[in-house]
């Protein structure tokens, strides 16, 4: 484990999280805590909640029912979902990251990558241009985009660029906590196992938290200390990564790892 994860408060706790769409039941009572430096892993089939709760927990959808608590950089405890729009935009865009499945869904797909790093930058009022383009250089380099595209737009990017680049977008600001929402799925199996790499080195050199969201086990299994299991919007299993796959407790999990582990 990560020396932060000795921390003696958590990063986030969330209680209670509950979210309706009309009739369906999308979550239910769905609580956890994070501790800085922490990987958490949501897992499970698709339509188990698992965007849902990380959509909520990160302030872009509003649940029904439940809090989430942010600690500060000063360690006081804020209350994410009594913030008003302002405050969480400016807390999505400083402590926080969103790392989206789709990349094109987390950048500006017709600028530069260099202003697609600096733009986050610049929301916290840099405007210095020299110092604007060597930090997004630095950045483009850190994850592994040559510095001599740093003027092309992403639509020239393959998807494992555009991946990178929106990590670079992301992280610039040296967040706290990074969410990320199927962040290697669709990309071929070489380049999902070199973003998977690239993820492990910056969580491990920014003592970075992140919640992922994911329904590859394997995933789950590199990058995250615990996991949580859901089915049907509802938190079924937690526990250490390791110990929910290797001995899954609930029939559902038990039948997530077993689909996995058949030829």
């Amino acid at each position: 484990m990560d020396a932060t994860l000795s921390s003696p408060t958590p990063l986030l706790s969330v209680r209670g999280i509950s979210k309706r769409y009309g009739q369906r039941v999308a979550l239910q009572d769905a609580s956890f805590d994070l501790w800085p430096g922490e990987v958490l892993a949501v897992v499970g089939e698709s339509g188990s909640g698992k965007s849902t709760l990380l959509n909520a927990v990160a302030a872009r959808s509003r649940p029904d029912a439940g809090s989430v608590q942010f600690q500060g950089r000063d360690g006081s405890l804020q209350d994410v979902l009594g913030m008003s729009e302002a405050q969480q935009r400016l807390l999505a865009r400083t402590d926080w990251g969103f790392v989206h499945q789709n990349a094109a869904d987390g950048l500006r797909m017709d600028v530069s990558a260099g202003a697609n790093v600096g733009e986050r930058l610049m929301g916290l009022g840099e405007r210095h241009y020299g110092r604007l383009r060597a930090t997004a250089t630095e950045w483009l380099q850190r994850v592994e985009i040559d510095a001599s595209r740093i003027d092309d737009a992403p639509r020239a990017f393959s998807g494992g660029m555009r991946q990178r680049l929106q990590i670079a977008r992301n992280l610039v600001t040296q967040p706290r906590l990074v969410f990320m929402d199927e962040p290697t799925s669709g990309l071929d199996v070489s380049v999902q196992a070199r973003l998977l790499d690239l993820l492990r080195q910056l969580k491990r050199q920014m003592q970075l938290a992140a919640i992922v969201v994911t329904h590859d086990l394997a995933v789950a299994r590199l990058l995250a200390h615990r996991m949580v299991v859901m089915q049907r919007g509802r938190v079924v299993e937690s526990g250490l990564t390791d110990q929910v796959l290797d001995d899954p407790q609930h029939p559902y999990t038990q039948l997530l790892v077993s689909s996995v582990l058949q030829p």
